[in-house]
């Protein structure tokens, strides 16, 4: 067996043995919801805190807390690994928005302090991405309510973290609404570009998150969901203008993961075709196309 197979079985075999211990210990800290009706951001930080140093093999020094803005900082000695947004528990299992501006953020954060991954919290679930190609890709999608172990975790260890995820865990089983009624705080949506009056997030690709003229093909909505007359756009600037005028602001090796980002809304709309026509046309058919070469059918559907 190779050394990377018996990290990696060590690490999946502690998170087994230990999530017992921790589902105890997130019920503990979250006793004060059930004492006073709601518990502070600072609940969710602590379940992060046991969750990476009592399920997963971080000590204690390797937590940072209020570091140039972020909740929590995952380091090795002269790295930082990991940025960590926490959300009051609840918040982000409660619909709406939340999500994505909890993930914007982060990235904010992150692309200050030039952190590859982002990790976002409210001690019922955690969810991890990569920060790639000008946006973000699936690392890990882990309901810390789970009764039984989530082996996913080990892509947040200290041997798992530094490589790329080769089965990032399926985040479609988040419950969230296409709407929200609460007030979309600015503070919290952070950046917004002012010709498409969206964040950062609602872009299919960002050289800078600090910098609006990086932000490139708009195709979702303030709220998340997918922007039906935005997306065709976007779509278009790829798969018909590759080589054109249009799309030289965007490096040629973030291509295949901008394709990906647009060919997941398509899906998400009914749009992608599910087989490859003999004479591709559309601007769906040809992003399905452009998909299927890459061979990467299975991240989109």
């Amino acid at each position: 067996m190779t050394d990377l197979l018996v990290t990696k079985q060590r690490c999946i075999e502690r998170i087994v043995s230990n999530w017992s211990q921790f589902c105890d210990l997130r019920i503990q800290h979250l006793s004060q919801a059930t004492r006073f009706g709601v518990a502070p951001e600072k609940i969710a930080e602590q379940i992060i805190g046991e969750l990476f140093t009592v399920v997963l093999d971080w000590p204690i020094t390797s937590l940072n807390y209020q570091v140039e803005h972020s909740d929590i900082i995952i380091t090795s000695p002269g790295v930082k690994w990991i940025v960590i947004e926490a959300k009051r528990p609840g918040l982000l299992t409660s619909g709406g928005n939340q999500l994505n501006q909890a993930f914007d953020q982060a990235l904010r954060y992150a692309s200050e302090q030039k952190v590859k991954c982002v990790t976002v919290s409210d001690g019922n679930i955690l969810v991890a991405k990569d920060v790639q190609f000008g946006g973000l890709k699936d690392r890990i999608y882990v309901d810390l309510r789970s009764v039984g172990a989530p082996k996913a975790l080990w892509w947040l260890s200290q041997h798992g973290i530094y490589r790329n995820c080769e089965e990032p865990s399926s985040m479609d089983s988040i419950v969230t609404s296409d709407k929200t009624n609460d007030t979309l705080d600015s503070a919290d949506i952070g950046l917004i570009h002012p010709k498409y009056k969206v964040p950062s997030n609602c872009f299919a690709y960002v050289g800078n998150y600090d910098d609006v003229k990086t932000w490139k093909l708009p195709y979702l909505k303030i709220d998340g969901t997918v922007d039906t007359k935005r997306l065709p756009l976007a779509i278009s600037s790829i798969v018909k203008t590759y080589r054109g005028e249009r799309v030289k602001s965007i490096p040629e090796p973030a291509i295949p993961e901008v394709l990906i980002r647009l060919a997941k809304a398509a899906n998400q709309l009914g749009k992608l075709p599910n087989r490859l026509p003999d004479n591709p046309i559309t601007n769906y058919e040809l992003l399905y196309m452009a998909i299927y070469q890459q061979g990467k059918l299975n991240e989109v559907f």
